[in-house]
């Protein structure tokens, strides 16, 4: 679509910011069926919606080319956060800029006096947050009766946080012929509900790609073991060494620990959770837009309108609940036509599942091993060479001092210590479990040395509720208090996995399931250990013996069934 269906105004506004075409949401907003119409939009992260709903309200904003006068708001964006009300407000700025129209903003975190003599004085637009709207509503220094337009910005978002009644009382607040636009990255019931509440004969728009959550976004998958995700994270974060990256965690808790763990490895990281005030959010934020921290480790809910445009690099360290979650999350990258990469973590007994989520999702994913210190001491060596033969800029104290060393010393030994210096900042790589599938060995011929008398036990899981020996090795050495050479051979059936230990340990192992058991830990109470009756001397015909080089593992645990 060309720039001659719009408002003069505002197509030069586009001109000017670098527009050449509108995106595809921006388009859909505009097509004649979508004229005066209420809208449900779903778009995706970094698609221009901003922009979009500014084109969108254009025609109850316009007179013209102007701002219709009125001293009361006539459109009303509401976003989620401060840090997207703020930046929908820069955006609708300067899109805005030559129409004569006023903005006004009013979220938590600022100064609610200024705000509300911003107000008094008129506003044709405002942009805030739920909770600091209602306070000025119900104080009366807000009046949507003239209202015309209405924004609901990530309101699947909104909706999460728990700001139902606030939204519900401000749209109560406008007349009831107002214009209701609605974007939100997910459709869950919850939004469903409150369009059909709220809108009439709604349009629905999704702009979406069909092959892909973001045509400029690369998805990767890695498959680990359960206690080794917070090692692949780190070596992530070293092979691609990001301008900046975001971590992605479900709960706060998780933030905390993750955060704590990559500051104590000297990684340069902030942390974005629930729990964080928005004076410590403004110091994170900014922390990383001067590139004083490249690593923020967050909740879905704190990264809502965070628009990092040096993003290179996503990490889903905990899975995304599901598809829309997904691509909302990765969609924090690969924004303004650069690229960016996707990389999900995948304990493997839920790998079929994410395979499942990413058919759903229409992504095509590479899945790639977890970098190794080899691999990351490869990339490190490309790298330090590209920035070391770098042309810089050198002044005459830079000469000198580097005159000094080579009289000191030989250029090799210079050059080395400079190699050496800039290595010294890197975070050490980490060791990880190999997390491909265990392999089947043929038993050998004659008991293991110590298993000559043993007694087999049963579990109550088999290959179809994912078992494998590399999560089975460390729950039983942590529910029967022994070593892994007390574990003998781990025999694998479709719904139950049969497993030996020596009669030398065998009091020890039963007295320990007593006292473990019942509370059990990190989620293991679902799974069952006891005697299998009548194996003690039956051989298994077949063992899925566990890989050499395991080491329990205080983290491991089986999937939830």
């Amino acid at each position: 679509m060309t720039f001659e269906t719009l408002s003069p105004l505002l197509a030069e506004a586009l001109t000017a910011r670098g527009y050449e075409a509108l995106t595809p949401v921006q388009a859909a907003v505009l097509q004649p069926e979508a004229e005066g119409r209420d809208l449900i939009v779903s778009a995706q992260t970094g698609s221009g919606k901003t922009v979009a709903f500014g084109l969108a309200m254009a025609p109850q904003m316009l007179e013209g080319s102007n701002v219709v006068p009125s001293r009361l708001p006539l459109g009303l964006i509401v976003a989620p956060t401060r840090e997207l009300a703020l930046q929908v407000s820069r955006e609708l700025e300067w899109l805005y800029a030559k129409t004569g129209a006023r903005i006004a903003t009013a979220v938590g975190g600022m100064d609610p006096q200024k705000e509300r003599r911003a107000l008094s004085y008129g506003a044709h637009i405002v942009v805030g947050t739920p909770g600091r709207l209602r306070d000025h509503l119900e104080r009366g220094a807000l009046d949507l009766s003239a209202l015309r337009v209405a924004v609901l910005d990530e309101a699947d978002e909104m909706l999460d946080m728990g700001f139902r009644e606030e939204l519900e009382e401000i749209l109560d607040a406008t007349p009831a012929e107002r214009r209701t636009l609605l974007f939100s990255a997910t459709m869950p019931k919850p939004i469903v509900a409150l369009a059909r509440r709220y809108q009439r004969d709604a349009l629905r728009i999704a702009t979406a790609g069909e092959d892909r959550g973001h045509g400029d976004i690369s998805y990767q998958a890695v498959t680990v073991a359960p206690a080794d995700i917070e090692h692949a994270v780190v070596n992530l974060l070293r092979l691609h060494e990001p301008e900046s990256a975001m971590l992605f965690c479900a709960t706060r808790e998780n933030v905390r620990r993750l955060h704590a763990s990559l500051i104590e490895r000297g990684f340069d990281a902030v942390a974005l959770s629930g729990e964080h005030s928005q004076n410590e959010r403004n110091h994170a934020l900014q922390a990383l837009r001067d590139r004083r921290a490249r690593v923020c480790v967050a909740t879905d809910v704190a990264a809502r309108g965070i628009d990092l445009p040096t993003l290179s690099l996503v990490i889903h360290v905990e899975l995304p609940r599901d598809p829309e979650a997904l691509k909302h999350r990765s969609g924090r990258t690969g924004r303004a036509g650069k690229k960016g990469t996707a990389v999900l973590i995948v304990p493997y007994p839920r790998r079929r599942r994410v395979e499942g989520m990413l058919r759903e999702a229409r992504i095509q994913t590479e899945w790639v091993k977890v970098p190794t210190p080899e691999d990351i001491a490869a990339s490190d060596r490309t790298r330090l060479l590209a920035t070391l033969l770098s042309p810089v800029e050198l002044d005459e104290d830079d000469r000198i001092l580097g005159r000094q060393l080579l009289a000191e010393r030989s250029a090799e030994d210079v050059a080395a210590a400079l190699v050496r210096a800039h290595r010294a900042r890197l975070p050490a790589a980490e060791e990880l479990l190999d997390g491909a599938p265990s392999q089947r060995e043929e038993r050998p011929q004659g008991p293991r040395a110590g298993f000559e008398d043993s007694v087999w036990f049963r579990l109550d899981i088999g290959r179809r509720q994912n078992a494998d020996p590399r999560w089975i090795l460390p729950l039983l050495c942590r529910r029967g208090h022994l070593t892994k050479s007390e574990i003998g051979q781990i025999r694998i059936g479709a719904d139950e996995t049969m497993f030996e230990v020596p009669r030398a340990s065998l009091a020890r192992f039963t007295a320990a399931l007593k006292r473990t058991a019942p509370g059990g830990e990190d989620g293991e109470q679902d799974v069952r250990i006891e005697p299998a009756d009548g194996a003690a001397s039956r051989p298994p015909r077949a063992a899925e013996r566990r890989p050499t080089g395991d080491h329990p593992r205080r983290n491991d645990r089986p999937p939830r069934r």
